[in-house]
């Protein structure tokens, strides 16, 4: 028997494993299995919690989305497994450093804030077509293509993880689904993507909806706001510091500009722990 735990961030949900104290040997078909809502466990991502594998971290950590893929890099995961490294005891320190698929990041705890409020500073992002990796014509990270009979125009980001922002007038209306679904696998994007509908306020506020790979539309995703900042500062759409309304509710993202990392602020949640049997 494995204890697991189920957690979310503004609705972007997680099953979480303890592989410090646990021996964990999973499958695609156990994930996939666990990932359904009305039969299993139900999440947007499975995370795991191991022993550092560099010298500099404290902690590595694994992210496997519904579809049993492995992704790089998860912002609301990162403060989720941040919290409950604390709540569990494996470390008593405020900041950790957390090496995952997709670079080294940290997250630390601000004392005395109700509810906790963690905060994440990302690895530094990149608009460089060959670190997304997106493959365009032009060789530049913002190309327009095709999905569902017509033409966005789309600019690709790297925080870790690949990402594409569509900038939109109005959020409501936009078919993520569909949308996302298509440039989501888009030959552009040859390790796939995670597509971002972002609707620029004013310069410190947006709104924004994330079709993330392997998964689908979710209540929230931190790297794709992250990414949508980073895109509209690219495009002088938005200052240094935004709010981002996603569907489960705000973040705040800070980015200085080019060369510097990205920092994000936001709860954890605990919803429930439970027991279950690894087996195929």
């Amino acid at each position: 028997m494995v204890k697991f735990y189920k957690m979310h961030s503004l609705g972007n949900d997680f099953m979480v494993l303890d592989a410090v104290t646990h021996e964990c040997t999973l499958s695609i078909e156990m994930i996939k299995r666990w990932a359904q809502r009305h039969e299993g466990i139900g999440f947007d991502q499975l995370l795991m919690i191991a022993p550092p594998q560099q010298p500099d971290a404290d902690f590595h950590y694994m992210i496997y989305n519904a579809d049993g893929s492995e992704a790089e890099q998860c912002g609301n995961g990162t403060r989720c497994v941040a919290w409950l490294a604390q709540h569990l005891g494996l470390s008593n320190k405020p900041q950790l450093t957390w090496h995952s698929k997709g670079g080294v990041l940290q997250t630390k705890l601000r004392e005395g804030s109700a509810p906790t409020v963690i905060e994440t500073t990302l690895p530094v992002p990149s608009l460089a077509p060959g670190d997304v990796p997106f493959v365009a014509s032009s060789q530049a990270n913002t190309a327009v293509l095709q999905a569902d009979g017509s033409d966005f125009e789309i600019t690709a980001v790297s925080t870790g993880n690949p990402h594409g922002v569509i900038f939109v007038d109005q959020i409501a209306t936009v078919d993520v689904a569909t949308i996302g679904a298509a440039l989501s696998t888009h030959e552009a994007f040859p390790n796939h993507a995670n597509i971002g509908f972002c609707q620029v306020v004013d310069r410190g506020f947006m709104r924004l909806r994330v079709y993330e790979r392997g998964v689908g539309e979710t209540r929230a995703c931190g790297t794709g706001a992250s990414a949508a900042v980073v895109a509209a500062r690219s495009h002088d759409l938005v200052d240094a510091q935004v709010k981002v309304s996603l569907p489960g509710g705000k973040l705040r993202i800070s980015w200085s500009g080019p060369d510097q990392p990205i920092t994000m602020a936001g709860g954890a949640t605990l919803v429930f722990a439970g027991e279950l049997v690894l087996k195929e």
